[in-house]
């Protein structure tokens, strides 16, 4: 199995991606890892607009049709947006992980946070890919 793994984006362990936006947020969304292990999603709970979160904290769950999973924040920071067309179409987690499929933004607490995530190789190298 192939896996996709952008190279402009930052990833985490915990199997969640990060791409800095040009007005200083951080979109977070699931890697396709991610998505191919949890198979058919069915329902994406994200976090509220304005919650605080801390690093590696739960911002949701995804469930599919195999598990229910966490979702944890990578970084610290306050969510500014979240994808309300998740709520409707959960399944755009498997067709377009790191498109449509983005998670919430967060205003980070310390953009120099974004320096410890993993890079593409490093995230590949994680996932054994």
């Amino acid at each position: 199995m192939s896996t996709n793994i952008p190279s402009d984006l930052k990833y985490v362990a915990s199997h969640e991606w990060l791409r800095l936006e040009a007005d200083g947020t951080v979109t977070v969304g699931i890697t396709d890892h991610a998505q191919s292990l949890l198979g058919d999603v069915v329902f994406i709970e994200l976090p509220k607009v304005g919650a605080k979160l801390a690093e590696e904290a739960q911002a949701g769950v995804v469930e599919s049709v195999k598990a229910a999973s966490d979702v944890y924040c990578p970084i610290a920071g306050e969510v500014v947006a979240i994808n309300e067309a998740l709520e409707g179409a959960p399944e755009l987690a498997n067709t377009d992980p790191y498109g449509e499929a983005w998670f919430f933004r967060i205003q980070p607490a310390n953009p120099g946070d974004l320096a410890k995530c993993l890079d593409a190789a490093g995230y590949a190298a994680e996932i054994g890919a």
